[in-house]
């Protein structure tokens, strides 16, 4: 799909409202007392728009998504969709949440299937369309995975799947990155943009909370920023820029500026440039995204120093698990740098450390995760994409896997050590404690633990084996 453009100027058509609210008001009771939360909200939901709604907290703005998918109804006011007042749960909505919201005693598929039960979808029918959605957002190969098996950014592909499963019109997002490390935020991102210019999915609109800037800008096509204490609508901006969006732009920062000088009150942006322009407002900050790396923190490396590996990694000695350790990096925090480094070219590591806010440590075994896999190249401290990584990096979710398969097999020896036992027996099964033991010959019982975790979540994704974690067992995938 790609999305029609909405109209905000009076030229054209203007685009199909879906859902809309009314001079809508939330409060909650306090003993001898109330809290006001949202006063006076008027919003239109339009077809075929990214719509995000951006303020610091206290603004009310996850209260707003739970008005419009009906999950609790407001104090006064009204939401409709598609001019029917909401009574009850809204049926166009499916909801991603900030915290995963995940069942941890159900698999990846079990997870995603629940939304169909609600609408009395079971059986065949139920796990068909269940298995279609893990597809799109490239979770084939972790069906049977439970959630502690999971990164934080897989367990929100899972919560992506159990939303879409359900062909929404409407899909509303509630910060749905802000718990993911940088990397696999940034990932994400450009998934979820993925999701929604594919054609296959239903989707008609995209609502996300946010309260961070470049966000909103990258994310939306139209940006509502609301005041605090009580939430209300302070300015509506369009975003007039085409996909996919240039950080390093001109316009781009403009943008991101003039949004800042409405959230806290300062001058306004200026009328000829291409950027936000507004009144004043509560508060506010150009946020980034922060919390904690998927995945361990500790674990061997492929090198003591950025500058102790080599370009050609493996180069002269034998290309065992043991001499070619992985690092301990995570698909979606790999995935995330190359997509970073594609955007800002060759970098220092010291600059990309202080864009990101983070430092060399929290991200560098994904650069030697990168150059191990042959898509970065590191040299005295700089990083930048290989030919190789910049396909990875522009590919779509499905031949992003296809190639991650191929680097896997070719350059990450633990990998390949898996898919070669697994192809040399009968039944295509064995016990992950075996590998565990071959891996204890070189590293400790922690890192062996790390190395093997590593090259299941690597294996997964390429869909080359499945991990039973009820037997402990790896299993070539079955379409491999």
């Amino acid at each position: 799909m790609s999305p029609e453009s909405v109209e905000s100027s009076g030229q054209g058509r203007p685009a199909e409202v879906l859902l809309e609210a009314r001079d809508l008001r939330k409060s909650f009771a306090l003993p001898g007392s109330e809290k006001v939360v949202l006063e006076g909200i008027d919003l239109q939901i339009r077809s075929g728009e990214v719509l995000a709604l951006l303020g610091r907290s206290g603004s009310g703005k996850s209260t707003i998504l739970r008005c419009l998918a009906g999950l609790i109804a407001p104090t006064s006011g009204v939401v409709e969709y598609r001019g029917e007042v909401l009574k009850g749960p809204n049926p166009a909505t499916s909801m991603v949440f900030q915290t995963f919201a995940l069942l941890p005693w159900e698999t990846v598929q079990q997870n995603v299937q629940i939304g169909l039960e609600a609408k009395g979808v079971r059986g065949h029918e139920a796990e068909d369309q269940a298995l279609r959605a893990i597809d799109l957002v490239g979770l084939d190969g972790f069906e049977s995975a439970y959630p502690r098996e999971l990164s934080g950014g897989m367990r929100q592909r899972v919560g992506f799947a159990r939303a879409l499963v359900t062909s929404p019109e409407i899909l509303l997002m509630d910060e749905p990155f802000s718990a993911l490390d940088v990397l696999t935020a940034e990932n994400l991102r450009g998934e979820l943009t993925e999701v929604w210019e594919n054609p296959e999915i239903p989707i008609k609109s995209i609502v996300i909370v946010t309260h961070n800037i470049e966000e909103a800008v990258l994310l939306a096509d139209r940006v509502v920023v609301l005041g605090s204490n009580p939430g209300r609508i302070r300015e509506e901006v369009r975003i007039a820029l085409d996909r996919p969006r240039d950080r390093t732009s001109r316009q781009f920062e403009v943008l991101v500026d003039g949004l800042y000088r409405i959230m806290t009150g300062t001058a306004i942006a200026p009328s000829d440039e291409p950027a936000a322009t507004g009144g004043n407002s509560s508060g506010g900050d150009r946020s980034s995204d922060g919390g904690s790396t998927d995945g361990p923190a500790g674990g061997p490396t492929a090198g003591d120093s950025v500058d102790a590996v080599d370009s050609d990694q493996g180069a002269g000695i034998d290309r065992t698990p043991g001499s070619i350790p992985l690092p301990v990096a995570s698909v979606d925090g790999l995935s995330g740098l190359a997509e970073i480094l594609e955007r800002t070219g060759p970098s220092t590591l010291s600059g990309l450390a202080d864009e990101l806010g983070l430092s060399i440590a929290d991200f560098l075994q994904s650069a030697e995760a990168l150059q191990l896999l042959g898509y970065a190249e590191i040299d005295r401290g700089a990083v930048g994409l290989t030919p190789e990584g910049e396909r990875f990096s522009k590919a779509d979710i499905q031949r992003s896997k296809e190639l991650f398969a191929e680097a896997v097999r070719a350059r990450a020896p633990l990998v390949d050590t898996i898919m070669n036992a697994l192809e040399r027996t009968s039944g295509g099964s064995m016990p992950s404690g075996f590998f565990l033991d071959v891996l204890r010959r070189s590293f400790g019982p922690e890192d062996a633990r790390y190395q093997l975790d590593t090259a299941v979540d690597w294996g997964r994704y390429a869909e080359l084996f499945e991990f039973d974690a009820a037997h402990a067992e790896i299993r070539l995938d079955k379409g491999a």
